[in-house]
């Protein structure tokens, strides 16, 4: 059987189909269309394309940066807002007349891991997404967990942790309080985002430079920047590491591919968690930009 995969971002909707091997079939890229009656357009479009390449009526799961409640049947703390309140599940399947499922796109990535990525050896994967914002989700024997709040792995949205006296840090985070969008101060998502990086090194260079060119930079002031970063990044994911305990945290998002986190991140989680052990393995996404379609296909799972 294959499995349609549907990742609907805020720049651009992606679909990709599989089959029960995890092999490719086909891929589509399009830009998100701007409101909530042309985006289910275009989905439904895609799903029919993708369907006639393959022969057959495929299950589509979807994957969005914000949740499905089911209680409810609408959409919640989505950054396409049009999505919002709407009852976006029901209407699909009313068009598209098959089994749908739908989950949010750190979960997605961190699923798509875990099945065939990344961490696929592992039982226990925390997917990190580091990117304009900061996601995570957590697959366990490789199935999601999403919990009763549909929270499980929203860790960008804790209080940045209190910093012990043995960090490593030029200053006190404390002292230097950043307004997150969601209303609350100083979220770990306004220290790890892109933009996060790109006020520390503000704060510490007196400089603007975009996150893509600190992430890519050699000079003293960047690296400067990216040790400061990877010390934060290591305080805030010990946490996860004394609550979850994973095999594997999995690091997807543009700022995935600061090369310079897998030689420093691992040795400084044994710092910072409660344990001198360090057997916590910290790999770079294996799949890159196509894990959050990948995961959403794989919500059918390969023995369905």
């Amino acid at each position: 059987m294959h499995r349609i995969g549907i990742d609907l971002g805020g720049t651009k909707l992606e679909g990709i189909v599989m089959n029960a091997q995890g092999e490719v079939v086909e891929l589509k890229r399009i830009s998100t269309p701007p409101n909530y009656f042309d985006t289910i357009k275009a989905i439904w479009e895609m799903v029919q394309s993708f369907d006639d390449v393959v022969g057959e009526v495929c299950p589509v799961g979807l994957g969005t940066p914000g949740a499905w409640v089911a209680e409810r049947g609408v959409m919640k703390n989505c950054n396409s807002t049009f999505l919002n309140e709407k009852p976006f599940v029901h209407d699909l399947q009313k068009l598209l007349n098959r089994p749908i499922r739908i989950a949010n796109d750190a979960n997605c990535m961190a699923l798509s891991e875990a099945v065939d990525g990344a961490g696929a050896e592992a039982n226990c994967v925390f997917g990190v997404i580091l990117g304009t914002g900061v996601g995570g989700g957590c697959v366990v024997g490789q199935q999601l967990l999403d919990g009763p709040n549909l929270l499980a792995g929203e860790w960008g949205h804790n209080p940045f942790p209190l910093v012990p006296p043995n960090a490593n840090l030029s200053f006190d985070l404390a002292e230097h309080p950043r307004d997150c969008y969601c209303g609350r101060v100083s979220c770990v998502e306004t220290f790890l985002s892109g933009r996060g990086l790109e006020t520390t090194h503000y704060e510490l260079h007196g400089s603007r430079m975009s996150a893509r060119d600190i992430g890519r930079g050699t000079s003293k002031e960047t690296l400067h920047t990216i040790d400061e970063y990877i010390e934060q990044l290591s305080i805030a994911l010990a946490v996860v590491v004394n609550i979850l305990d994973p095999d594997t945290i999995v690091i997807g998002g543009g700022l995935s591919n600061i090369q310079r986190i897998y030689d420093k991140l691992p040795s400084l989680l044994t710092r910072y968690a409660f344990s001198s052990d360090g057997k916590t393995v910290v790999r770079q996404a294996k799949y890159g930009d196509s894990s959050g379609r990948r995961g959403a296909a794989w919500l059918f799972p390969a023995t369905q």
